[in-house]
């Protein structure tokens, strides 16, 4: 048998049809209802569905009435607070696409995008970096509107674009990932397939309001269903969400691994009587975590395997955990494959995760770089990138990235990004970068180079710091007298990491 998960294409998106809409469809029928909860260490801020649905569409008013219009480009700098999501499917709904970006990223980061998206306007909290641009939208104007008569949605094709993400491409060069309006239909493929979602659940988050990560999974999912989203305010620490899931009633918990492991550094044993389970996801969770989460709460955590070209389309859920080390399989819905050169290859053994061109989830196009999309596709294929194997019951062990993609907190880094930006530091002659491993199951970047000499650690950190946004930061600076290279003399990425030395304490 060949590598293939196909059990029946989903539904098909209705027509006319609005992203927003669909992720504020319950507002009428449960308007009391809280939809979001603030929560703080003495008590929450709640916002109920008819709040929720009356702020977004004020704000989508008061976009246009500044003067965007329907399919113009509004690049989002916005800090980590309630403004986000709301600026965000208030742009959507009105047919405006916003371009949610990561406040941590540098004013040089900001004028690439601005250069290549050349967005009509700018949403802006102004303790966020951000290059120049013309036409910038404050924060404070952004709150006033959510006063205002509400806006009607702009229904239409559910293959327009919505919305457009970056992620980093294999070039080095973070590329703009555009998506339809269809994409949150697809998202009704994990309620079951992955979540174990209810509309009387209560789901924490423990992401940034400005994560996309948090945008789906901790926010638009639950309030498509009716269920309530929980996320902490920001500045929370780790060390508090034991007791803000326990205080708030909390029934799922959804994070990243690395606060999964961090929360369990600090609390062997933690007392969550409404917690049904959690959801992982960003970066691959291993076995010990898994076992050591599971032993701590008494409850199973649910992994979930995906990218910002597709979101995620592999995973364990309450109805289908995962064997062993797995990362589970493909949702109901999903056509997935794993190929080699041919096509698909015998189940059992290993190839490129792909998924079918007709996932409803799937991009549109990499804006300004379509070649390079198409590039990605495999006749009726579209590839990840990523390696793996597919058992006979479709189940799919991770087996690592064909190329040197780093993994560092949850986050896709580009190592060619990195060089780019270090080889233009004085004293550098090459540069390699990688993840490297620093304790157990916590990988950091590193950065690898030649010179005449060791430069101060101290200066490339500052250096780094201005010019990279901090998850991009490698953390460590060894020097080399010479890199790894292969017979082609091309840099050998995957051993770099054996030239570091981890700490011993």
């Amino acid at each position: 048998m060949l590598s293939i998960f196909d059990q029946g294409a989903p539904a098909p998106c209705p027509t006319p049809f609005n992203l927003a809409a669909h992720v504020l469809g319950q507002a009428d029928r449960i308007p009391s209802k809280v939809a979001l909860s603030v929560l703080r260490e003495r008590d929450a801020q709640d916002w109920s569905f008819r709040d929720l649905k009356a702020a977004v569409l004020g704000t989508g008013a008061g976009l246009l009435q500044a003067g965007l219009k329907p399919g113009d480009i509004a690049l989002m700098r916005l800090g980590n607070t309630v403004d986000f999501p709301i600026a965000y499917l208030g742009a959507i709904a009105v047919g405006i696409v916003p371009v949610p970006t990561s406040s941590q990223l540098t004013e040089p980061e900001t004028a690439k995008m601005i250069a290549d998206l050349a967005p009509a306007a700018i949403l802006r909290d102004p303790d966020v970096a951000c290059a120049a641009h013309p036409k910038q939208i404050g924060l404070d104007a952004l709150k006033t509107m959510r006063n205002l008569t509400a806006a009607r949605f702009d229904m239409g094709d559910p293959e327009r674009m919505a919305y457009v993400v970056y992620t980093s491409g294999t070039s080095g060069k973070p590329r703009a990932v555009a998506h339809a309006h269809r994409a949150i239909w697809a998202r009704q493929m994990m309620v079951d397939g992955w979540y174990g979602l209810r509309e009387s659940d209560r789901l924490c988050h423990a992401g940034a309001f400005n994560w996309t990560y948090t945008l789906g999974t901790g926010l638009m999912d639950p309030w498509t269903i009716g269920a309530t989203a929980l996320i902490p305010e920001p500045g929370t620490s780790i060390d508090a969400l034991p007791t803000l899931l326990r205080q708030h009633r909390a029934t799922i918990f959804a994070a990243a691994p690395g606060v999964f492991r961090k929360m369990l550094q600090t609390s062997e044993h933690m007392e969550l009587p409404d917690l049904r389970h959690g959801l992982c996801a960003g970066e691959k969770l291993s076995r010990a975590l898994h076992e050591k989460w599971v032993t701590s709460t008494g409850t199973d955590l649910f992994e979930a395997y995906g990218m910002s070209e597709c979101s995620t389309f592999i995973s364990s859920s309450p109805a289908h955990p995962a064997r062993s080390d797995a990362l589970g399989q493909p949702q109901t819905g999903r056509r997935v494959a794993i190929l080699g050169t041919d096509g698909p290859v015998p189940q059992g053994q290993e190839g490129t995760i792909a998924i079918h061109r007709s996932d409803p989830g799937l991009m549109l196009t990499y804006l300004n770089a379509p070649d390079e999309a198409e590039a990605r596709m495999q006749g009726d294929w579209f590839l990840t990138g990523d390696q793996g194997a597919m058992a006979v019951d479709g189940q799919i062990s991770y087996l690592g990235r064909e190329d040197d993609m780093m993994n560092a907190g949850g986050y896709r880094v580009s190592p060619v990004e990195v060089e780019a930006a270090l080889s233009r530091f004085p004293g550098i002659t090459q540069v390699g970068a990688a993840a490297v491993e620093v304790k157990p199951d916590t990988f950091v970047i590193a950065a690898f180079y030649t010179g005449p000499e060791k430069l101060d650690d101290a200066a490339l950190r500052a250096y780094v710091e201005a010019n990279l946004a901090r998850y991009k930061q490698p953390r460590a600076f060894i020097h080399l007298p010479a890199l790894p290279t292969g017979g082609n003399g091309k840099l050998l990425r995957r051993a770099l990491p054996a030239y570091f030395e981890a700490p011993t304490t």
